[in-house]
């Protein structure tokens, strides 16, 4: 805000010190040096808006908005007061009120190019296409030059991209458009490669792919020149729309003579032959093939071709390119898959990848070229592939451990490699306990030997052997979960402990050993160890959901609400920045972009991982504040929840989770497949809509509040409870249909693979009781508001019905509770073992707590007066004022007394509990056996989860000994 061009109004001079106490973040200052302002110039607006901010920015909304407002009514025209308003606005996230200002500040200086440009960007930030249709021409008229028509042009384009009904788009938006361009191509007024891209991408939307293809191959195309090969791309995929296979192939083909290396063209070069074999394509007598020039038609011309590639580069000095090599065996993959003879004219893929890993082996990219072609050779081929390759690995000399070690990185790459493809044949895994082990030692060994190559390394370098530690965790988390001990973890901790010491950047270290204390039930470490990972942008909503998972169910309450706020910052933030993009795109002509940037926005917007996170730090929020430190109506009402209301986009909602982001070198059996993408996103949503539910329940619970009703309008009234109850039935029956199908899946007891997505809290919440539990007590609130309608005189059985619900809550709390019971952590034979099942479980107890206090806490509200009521009438009688309690006050009483004696329990478990982990004495774990460094880094995470145990242990009993205190205010 400080550069604020030459001073030449005194006014400017005046505002000066209110912009730099802005500057510099001094609000307070600034709203007093606005107020002296104000008292010398009544009338200087500009001071009033940039107080405005200052309250703003102090958490005055109400009384910054309402200053704003006294000076928007004014229709300012100033340009200081304008940029301001603009800011405050922004900063309010009211964008569609700086439109408003700026359509008053056309209409009073209809020939300002400025202010009609700063509409245009004001409806861009709304979305307002037609207006900014309408914007985009009238500065044309103004001011013609050709950024501002085509402005228009964009926004046409944008009103057919965002009509719900595709036949508008095509019959009106699209044409009009088309219409607009052919008129400035005709007067030749076509003067940037921006209006070219844009006429294209109109075409390419109307499907009119040989119009388009004509721009491209004619004059206008040649003013594509901001991208490499800008025109052979676009053209390339019109042959593909169009099916024209001869252009497709033969445009291919010239494009790998001039660049063998270039991978895109292989694939649609090899698309096009198939094409025409299946076509019986076969070329013309005389002139060219096509206008591209020659076809290859036949698998003999395309082999022939890819040969001389390799010949080529077989010849050369210099360094050989990967492309054509790989395209041999690419070739033979889909010749292969096709059944053709011919693919024996390539040679034998095991000879070829010999021959690949021979020129590539040192490089890293030598591994996922070859992983994806590995299928190529048959089972029995396996362990001579990799004979044959540990022969062309030039090792030294065997030590004294029996191992030869490379004497260079281009050596230990090769070696490195070979161990990579040896695990993605599956040959680690056949290996037995002992040879699992022995794999182990030869892997770390490898791994220390080659630390001294990268000595001199930066700290944000990664060491050249890293991936033997990484592979040396992964057959340790095999053995564990092939023999189930858990020592195999504990010194697959150590070993990626080890690695982080020696390369403190490696993010495949971190996020192996988050999701291995995660799975100990330990989520303390992880909260460092993910914010060194520095997740930026759209990893928030990627890679989000490892830290989301377990944090709430592992009882890390304070660390669950900042890792939401971490996910919830950044979409909140995209909202803001997405239209900022698109004004930037406009006023830069990249118009291509703009409709990425709002699929961008959509894909962010319909992402399953918002939708949890908003879900759950909602519902975190009641369960550590809700009648503690606000009452559950206060609450409520302050998250804005509203139980009629489902924001999540249930039919549109998009799987944004990057499951595979961990590097793996698994065989092909045991990788995750498509359909365990299914399975998790299926049972994410259910678990997602039994949160939801339970959400919108509580404010069903809360927004039923009790205060005596008025009496204006019995009928209004009546309509009003009705309606609730038909919300709260509505939403209680859809959440048993969902638990029905919740336990389907849990039934099924999928198993994803250990480096795939983490499983759900929905198995654990069923079998431990808490979700039927859950919706038992919710299900309270249907009889409660029966009670309320027909009072206690008249309801025996009813009252009955509800002390029945109310002893069988107690029950399943005792149960749920009773499945926590057992350590955590424990020490047998000098070996540690976690339990973290008893943990969340432990927490599910917790939670489960909550919602029952708080239908007790309802149900007292609606006891109250009508206990009060009941008691006047007796009096009123002159009967004895001493007669019985009615059955369900007695009821409530032992319910508040049975849940007080839950707590007490609970309490007292996790106190034993605390007082046992913090006695294990660690330093009495039999580490002998292993080196001392090695025992040091596994000795250090046994302390981190020890610690991490404690923690959540702390939290939930903090949280249970406040609940607690609330069944104090429970009395009728």
């Amino acid at each position: 805000m400080a550069a604020r061009g030459h001073v030449q109004d005194p006014n400017d001079r005046r505002l000066r010190p209110i912009y730099d106490y802005l500057d510099n973040g001094n609000n307070k200052m600034a709203i007093q040096q606005a107020d002296k302002l104000l008292k010398k110039h009544k009338d200087l607006h500009c001071a009033k808006v940039l107080k405005a901010i200052g309250l703003q920015r102090t958490g005055k909304q109400d009384e910054a908005f309402t200053l704003a407002q006294e000076v928007a009514t004014l229709e300012p025209t100033d340009d200081n007061s304008l940029q301001a308003l603009t800011i405050l606005y922004r900063e309010m996230h009211r964008p569609e009120l700086v439109a408003k200002l700026y359509e008053a500040a056309v209409k009073k200086v209809p020939l300002s190019e400025e202010y009609h440009s700063h509409l245009f960007m004001a409806y861009a930030r709304v979305g307002e296409y037609k207006k900014m249709q309408q914007a985009g021409m009238a500065l044309y008229k103004i001011v013609p030059k050709n950024p501002y028509y085509f402005w228009s042009v964009m926004s046409l384009v944008m009103q057919a991209i965002s009509a719900q009904d595709e036949k508008l788009a095509q019959t009106m938006f699209l044409p009009l458009a088309e219409r607009m361009v052919e008129k400035m191509v005709k007067e030749e007024k076509i003067e940037a490669e921006a209006e070219v891209q844009l006429y294209f991408m109109i075409l390419e939307r109307l499907g009119k792919c040989v119009e388009a293809l004509d721009v491209i191959r004619g004059p206008l195309g040649e003013k594509l020149t901001s991208e490499l090969q800008s025109r052979e791309n676009k053209c390339m995929m019109l042959y593909q729309r169009l099916q024209r296979w001869p252009e497709c192939n033969a445009l291919a083909h010239k494009l790998l003579l001039k660049n063998p290396d270039d991978w895109q063209f292989y694939p649609s070069y090899f698309d096009s032959l198939f094409h025409l074999i299946d076509q019986s394509w076969s070329p013309p007598e005389e002139g060219e093939h096509c206008p591209e020039g020659a076809v290859h038609h036949t698998v003999a011309e395309v082999v022939r071709f890819v040969e001389e590639r390799i010949k080529g580069e077989d010849g050369k000095e210099s360094r050989s390119l990967r492309g054509p090599y790989l395209a041999r065996l690419e070739l033979i993959h889909r010749l292969r898959e096709r059944g053709c003879p011919e693919e024996s004219m390539l040679g034998d893929p095991l000879e070829l990848m010999v021959q690949f890993f021979g020129k590539f082996g040192d490089k890293p990219c030598c591994i996922t070229d070859l992983k994806i072609y590995l299928h190529l050779l048959s089972p029995d081929q396996h362990v001579q592939f990799v004979n044959r390759l540990s022969e062309a690995v030039p090792l030294g000399e065997r030590g004294e451990e029996g191992f030869a070690f490379p004497d260079d990185t281009k050596a230990l790459q090769r070696h490195l490699c070979v161990c990579q493809l040896s695990r993605a044949l599956g040959l680690h895994h056949a290996l037995d306990v002992d040879g699992k082990l022995r794999l182990i030692v030869e892997l770390k060994a490898h791994y220390r030997h080659g630390l001294k190559f990268g000595k001199n390394a930066l700290k944000t370098e990664l060491q050249f052997s890293d991936m033997y530690c990484l592979m040396a965790a992964h057959v340790y988390i095999d053995l564990w979960k092939e023999t189930g001990d858990e020592n195999m973890v504990w010194q697959g901790l150590g070993v990626l402990q080890e690695g982080l010491s020696h390369s403190a950047s490696n993010a495949q270290f971190k996020l192996l050993l988050l999701l291995l204390y995660c799975h100990l039930g330990a989520f303390e470490p992880v909260v460092d160890l993910y914010s060194s990972l520095d997740a930026k942008h759209v990893q928030h909503d990627t890679i989000g959901f490892l830290l989301t998972r377990y944090a709430e169910s592992l009882g890390q309450f304070a660390a669950a609400s900042q890792s939401c706020n971490f996910s919830l910052r950044f979409f909140h933030s995209n909202q803001k920045d997405t239209s900022e993009y698109i004004i930037q795109a406009y006023k830069y002509g990249a118009f291509e972009k703009i409709p990425e940037f709002i699929a961008l926005r959509n894909r962010l917007n319909q992402s399953l991982h918002f939708a949890q996170v908003r879900t759950e730090r909602m519902l975190l929020d009641l369960f550590l504040e809700a009648d503690i430190v606000l009452s559950l109506e206060e609450s409520v009402k302050a998250m804005s929840l509203s139980a009629e209301e489902d924001d999540i986009p249930w039919d549109n909602m998009r799987d944004n989770r990057d499951l595979t982001v961990f590097t793996s070198w698994d065989p092909k059996d045991r990788e995750l497949t498509a359909e365990h993408r299914r399975q998790s996103l299926e049972e994410e949503s259910v678990w997602l809509r039994i949160r939801s539910l339970t959400l919108r329940l509580l404010a069903s619970l809360a927004g039923s509040g009790h205060a005596p009703s008025q009496q204006n309008s019995e009928i209004a009234n009546e309509n009003g409870v009705g309606d609730k109850s038909s919300i709260l039935s509505g939403l209680l029956s859809q959440l048993n249909q969902t638990l029905q199908t919740a336990n389907q899946i849990a039934e099924k007891r999928i198993q994803y693979p250990f480096l795939g997505p983490p499983s759900t809290r929905l198995a654990p919440a069923l079998s431990s009781g808490s979700c039927q539990c859950q919706a038992a007590a919710l299900q309270l609130s249907v009889h409660l508001q029966e009670l309320e309608t027909v009072g206690l005189d008249e309801s025996t059985e009813l009252q009955t019905q509800i002390c029945n619900a109310f002893k069988s809550l107690v029950v399943q709390l005792q149960e749920i509770l009773n499945k926590c019971k057992g350590d955590l952590l424990d020490m047998k034979e000098g070996k540690l073992k976690t339990w973290p099942s008893l943990l969340e479980n432990l927490i599910f107890f917790v939670e489960t707590v909550c919602i029952v206090l708080w239908m007790a806490s309802h149900c007292a509200k609606i006891l109250r007066p009508l206990k009060t009521s009941l008691q006047k009438k007796k009096k009123k009688k002159k009967k004895d004022a001493n007669t019985a309690q009615p059955v369900v006050v007695c009821g409530f009483q032992e319910l508040t007394g049975s849940l007080q004696d839950l707590l007490t329990q609970a309490l007292e478990y996790i106190k034993g509990q605390e007082t046992g982990i913090t006695a294990l004495k660690l330093a009495s774990l039999s580490l002998d056996e292993y080196p001392q460094d090695e025992a040091s880094f596994m000795k250090a995470a046994m302390d981190k989860v020890q610690s991490s145990y404690l923690r959540s242990l702390q939290e939930a009993g903090d949280l249970l000994k406040k609940r607690a205190e609330t069944i104090k205010n429970l009395k009728i």
